[in-house]
């Protein structure tokens, strides 16, 4: 299986990203230094698509799949493949606060500790949907890593779409997620002028 081990903060910094969209609260203080050269139109779409495969932790061949299956849906294709890359498991699990990362949230779903409607489920990019119930195994609930990342994330806002109870360790997909309430900075329009060439 391929692993990104790109350095976090120097790859955020090469994509002009924030760290704090990755769930990780450093910051860098070196500027990246281009000689004053604009960017071309093919530059700015491959950026956008290299942001969004980055924070979502997905590499091309899936990146590519998700655009083909959104492509198919019906509505938007730049909305309906955020709304897809946000109902994958692992970034499910991040966001219901139950990991600091997304890297994290991978690890957790690959080690067996979450169940997906009572089912054990180790896919991190599962898709989930509405009404599908995301639950930490009963057994690892009362490990002190989870003490600790709860402790971290307590004060991060949980998504509309989304109901959780974080002292169960649980919750609930009430509605898809729409582009207003997913909070990436990542243009989708670039991605989608990039695919369709």
């Amino acid at each position: 299986m391929a692993v990104n081990r790109v350095p976090v903060l120097k790859r955020c910094r090469s994509l002009g990203l924030d760290p704090v969209y990755l769930g990780i609260d450093k910051k860098s203080t070196r500027q990246l230094r281009r000689a004053n050269r604009k960017m071309s139109e093919y530059g700015l779409q491959l950026r956008e698509k290299q942001k969004a495969k980055f924070i979502y932790g997905v590499l091309e061949k899936p990146f590519r799949n998700y655009y083909k299956k959104a492509d198919k849906m019906q509505g938007m294709t730049g909305e309906n493949l955020m709304t897809l890359l946000e109902l994958r498991l692992d970034n499910v699990i991040y966001r219901m606060g139950l990991a600091r990362t997304r890297r994290e949230a991978r690890q957790i779903v690959d080690h067996k500790h979450v169940m997906v409607n009572g089912k054990q489920v180790n896919i991190p990019s599962y898709l989930v949907s509405v009404g599908d119930t995301i639950e930490i195994k009963e057994k690892c609930k009362s490990s002190q890593r989870y003490k600790d990342i709860l402790d971290v994330t307590a004060g991060r806002l949980v998504p509309q779409w989304l109901d959780v109870d974080q002292e169960a360790l649980k919750g609930e997909v009430k509605e898809m997620p729409t582009r207003e309430v997913i909070d990436v900075p990542v243009d989708e329009m670039l991605i989608v002028e990039l695919y369709s060439k």
